[in-house]
């Protein structure tokens, strides 16, 4: 490159290459960290992130620097998923800050682009925490104030920048103990030196091909946490996300007190608070409180909740699955040629809505429900559910997934159920961006919950009683899965070995064995207790119907107080989903 300095079309193509650059290695990325598997949520979060920002540059017609760098920070946060990409969003928000009145960028005002990026992000996290994504940007951005006075090569400028952003990553096992245990660096630094080297090969010159259409945007092929968990004991389950939208004051001590609490109830806590919405970001074992709190400001939107110690079984059974030869969701949807690769499936099905009106007639309420498997998307329906958006444990369904399905609803208030953890946070940014039907999120973050809420809807109460007894009733939902382990681990004093069966609850691993039947019943014991009433079954695709009869059959002789009730849910990840109230 001739030039010292970058202008807006030069930005924004070293911002498209760095997305391309990311998206190429999603995968790699969503494997680096573990507990006690490698985590794969950190490259799909920060991909499906940063893609929602470049597809918006990609189609801008005359690029100017104003216009794309709020085509950048605007839909990097419209597009955040998880706290991996909520705080990419913030370093891109401020570096975006740092440059948007300007025609052309020099090394000074890249470095203090850089400075405003990490100053915004660290801002925004409430108790950062080093060896991750922000000690890696942190120490790009003190290299980059280091050297802007001694060099005037823009292209020999970003190259240190890039080497010192690898160096820093090196170090985040010296500053993160589980991940040097597991031997790998910290997957949102490595995500964001990705970025930052796609960049440096497109202001250097390099051709890289990045075309933005339906099929060019990644494909979302993992479902798990916000973000790494870098604990094997999690202290605070729930990864809670919500954007409130304000319509109160908001000033710097509201904000603090607001953190304040937030830090009394959970840790992990991000809040990027803006003039007219706030984004948050925390875990928690009571999402309640944080949303109950919140709403104090303003109506919410965009709600997610995850249950941070069900993610990890999911990459478990996945890779177990691949390693035993089992049909994995991902390749049934390969195998369903009418599905888009980037897009959740929405199933167009007529059906009669809960309230027992007909689409054609404006109603009061209507449901969209995520599911993961044929004989639970049928449940689903049969309860009244008016769109089903196929998701589950392999596939997080967007936010413009469930906009669409939305739109194809005629009532004054939509129930959306997300039913998993990764899901909450994208179904509550539809309340932000949808004007004329209000938009009520139970954070379900099993399936189980799911069915419990719809079951507790009476027809006839208004949305906003209906939205209060059933958050209330899914607290009482207690979840437990199947899977396999796919390494040698120890968790909480349990030794696995690789090909175990795990029974995986709410909170822990609950069981460990040879059997899937076994193993099961043994997860069940530490899940029944004096109060419960009912054991729901869901059993998988790949479990045989006699063989799950067999396993309805003891428990029914283990707690013959409660009922017991089994179904074919289809679920490709887990041989079984059994519910217990």
């Amino acid at each position: 490159m001739n030039s010292n300095r970058i202008d807006a079309k030069t930005l924004s193509k070293m911002f498209l290459t760095g997305a391309k650059a990311l998206e190429a290695k999603k995968g790699w990325i969503n494997e680096l960290n573990v507990f006690p598997v490698p985590d794969g949520d950190t490259g799909t979060n920060m991909t499906m992130t940063i893609m929602t920002a470049a597809r918006d540059v990609a189609s801008m017609g005359l690029i100017e620097m104003e216009p794309l760098c709020k085509a950048i920070s605007s839909g990097s946060l419209r597009g955040a998923r998880g706290n991996s990409g909520v705080i990419l969003s913030q370093l891109l928000r401020g570096f975006t800050k740092g440059i948007i009145d300007k025609e052309e960028i020099d090394i000074p005002i890249l470095a203090g682009a850089c400075n405003k990026a990490v100053e915004t992000a660290y801002k925004a996290v409430m108790k950062p925490k080093e060896g991750t994504i922000l000690t890696v940007a942190r120490g790009i951005s003190e290299k980059a104030t280091e050297i802007c006075a001694g060099t005037e090569d823009m292209g020999e400028f970003l190259r240190i920048l890039v080497e010192r952003a690898e160096e820093v990553l090196k170090m985040t096992p010296e500053m993160l103990p589980v991940l040097k245990q597991a031997g790998v660096v910290d997957s949102g630094g490595q995500g964001l030196v990705e970025i930052l080297k796609g960049a440096y090969q497109a202001y250097m010159g390099n051709e890289v091909t990045f075309t933005v259409d339906e099929d060019a945007m990644p494909s979302i092929t993992s479902e798990k946490s916000l973000e790494v968990q870098a604990n094997f004991e999690i202290e605070f389950g729930y990864c809670t996300e919500f954007i409130i939208m304000l319509d109160k004051v908001f000033n710097a001590k509201n904000e603090q007190d607001f953190k304040n609490f937030l830090e009394s109830i959970g840790d992990s806590i991000v809040c990027v608070a803006d003039e007219d919405y706030c984004k948050v970001h925390v875990h928690t074992n009571d999402p309640g409180l944080a949303i109950q709190k919140a709403l104090t400001f303003g109506s919410l939107t965009r709600i997610k909740i995850d249950n941070m110690r069900e993610e990890h079984q999911e990459k478990l059974f996945r890779i177990g699955a691949k390693n035993h030869g089992i049909v994995t969701y991902e390749e049934i949807k390969d195998e369903n040629a009418e599905e888009s690769p980037d897009k959740a499936q929405v199933n167009e099905e007529p059906v009669k809505p809960a309230g027992g009106v007909t689409e054609e007639i404006r109603k009061d309420i209507g449901f969209i429900s995520v599911s993961m498997g044929e004989g639970l998307d049928k449940i689903f329906k049969g309860l009244g559910v008016d769109k089903v958006i196929s998701g589950g444990q392999t596939m997080n369904p967007s936010t413009e997934d469930m906009l669409e399905a939305v739109k194809e609803i005629n009532a004054d208030n939509i129930f959306i159920l997300p039913n998993n953890k990764n899901i909450i946070m994208a179904a509550n940014q539809v309340q932000y961006m949808v004007e004329d039907k209000k938009i009520y999120v139970i954070p379900t973050r099993t399936v189980p919950q799911g069915i419990t809420a719809l079951i507790n809807y009476t027809i006839g109460d208004s949305a906003d009683s209906n939205d209060k007894v059933m958050k209330e009733a899914i607290a009482d939902v207690k979840t437990g899965q199947v899977t396999y382990a796919v390494r040698d681990t120890v968790v909480n004093d349990k030794e696995i070995r690789q090909g175990n069966i795990m029974g995986i609850g709410d909170k822990d691993i609950l069981a460990v064995g040879e059997d899937i039947n076994e193993t099961s019943i043994e997860m069940l014991k530490n899940m029944v207790d004096d109060e419960s009433e009912l054991i729901s079954i869901y059993y998988g695709k790949d479990t045989d119907e006699q063989y799950a009869a067999d396993y309805c059959r003891r428990v029914e002789q283990m707690f013959p107080r409660c009922d017991v009730e089994m179904h074919f849910g289809g679920q490709p990840i887990y041989y079984y989903v059994v519910s217990v109230e």
